[in-house]
């Protein structure tokens, strides 16, 4: 079968995440898996084999970790050009899209974007319209080149060889025009990161105020879960942008939402609508955010929470 290559999403600090498992799990229906790690991530290989990565292609150096994303999509392109894939998948993240757009055009080549599942022939499902229908589109020039976007399906291990090669390194002064000159690290709290959680706790517009953030941050941290907002809830000024859950924001697909105060607007709902489990308190009846949910309270959820989490603290 021929190779699939998947852009690896992972950082030393943090491993691989999610979203790459997943795309490998997307490939072995295509052909055989092989990671690409572009730049510096740690010792991930185990992790990569354990999901069916057959290859892993390592290309590191200051050529890749030193600038953008413009050596990366010159390094994969050669690569493709080397391999001639079955298909190329890219995380749908702000680097993986713009590494993808890059690659496209270096190979003149089309392009799918935020899919949410791939099938055997490369044909892409894509949602549009915030969620609210799904598509089927063909790359109809050159080879799948795909974007996943994250949380689209369930990672599941399919041990391979995991044989590591590296890759020769050689781009262009033209891929060096944007170099970068510091990395912060931001410092990470004890909750897990927000599109990798199991248990997500999101406050909207209801919530009120920021210091009344404070309410969801707690029963997140009961149920260890990650702290989510609306977009309503962000422009208000309650919570930092980065949390925001929505067509806008991050997509999140755990095993328990809970919605606190949001009304369930469709810029919301396209951002978690595939969460397994979904429970919302609102005092409207009518919130739209009922149609979607599993359970349903009805009522303030100054009350309700906290009387949620002391029933939660009972029973730890």
């Amino acid at each position: 079968m021929a190779e699939v290559l998947v852009v690896v999403e992972a950082s030393a600090s943090a491993g691989v995440k999610k979203v790459t498992l997943e795309m490998l799990t997307f490939a072995r229906t295509l052909g055989t898996p092989s990671a690409v790690v572009l730049g510096e991530a740690g010792d991930i290989t185990a992790k990569l084999a354990e999901f069916g990565a057959e290859k892993i292609y390592v290309a590191a150096g200051e050529d890749i970790d030193g600038y953008l994303v413009s050596p990366k999509a010159t390094v994969l392109a050669a690569l493709v050009q080397q391999v001639q894939p079955a298909a190329v998948l890219l995380g749908s993240t702000q680097e993986g899209k713009e590494i993808a757009g890059r690659l496209a055009v270096k190979l003149d080549n089309g392009l799918l974007t935020d899919a949410v599942a791939i099938d055997a022939d490369g044909t892409a499902t894509q949602a549009i319209f915030a969620g609210s229908a799904l598509v089927k589109s063909k790359v109809t020039r050159g080879l799948p080149i795909v974007t996943i976007r994250p949380n689209s399906t369930t990672p599941s291990p399919a041990p391979a060889a995991g044989t590591v090669e590296q890759l020769t390194v050689s781009v262009s002064d033209a891929d060096k025009l944007t170099k970068v000159v510091e990395r912060v690290a931001e410092k990470k709290g004890s909750r897990p990161e927000l599109t990798e959680a199991s248990i997500v706790v999101s406050g909207g517009r209801g919530v009120a105020s920021a210091d009344n953030f404070k309410l969801v941050e707690e029963l997140a941290d009961l149920l260890g879960g990650a702290v989510g907002a609306s977009r309503a809830a962000v422009d208000s000024g309650f919570y930092p942008h980065q949390f925001q859950v929505g067509q806008t924001g991050k997509t999140v697909s755990p095993q328990l939402y809970l919605a606190l105060g949001i009304s369930g607007a469709i810029q919301h709902r396209a951002g978690m609508q595939t969460s397994k489990t979904i429970v919302a308190v609102n005092k409207d009846p009518e919130a739209p955010i009922f149609e979607l949910a599993d359970y349903g309270v009805v009522g303030d959820l100054f009350k309700v929470v906290p009387q949620a989490a002391d029933e939660i603290r009972k029973r730890k």
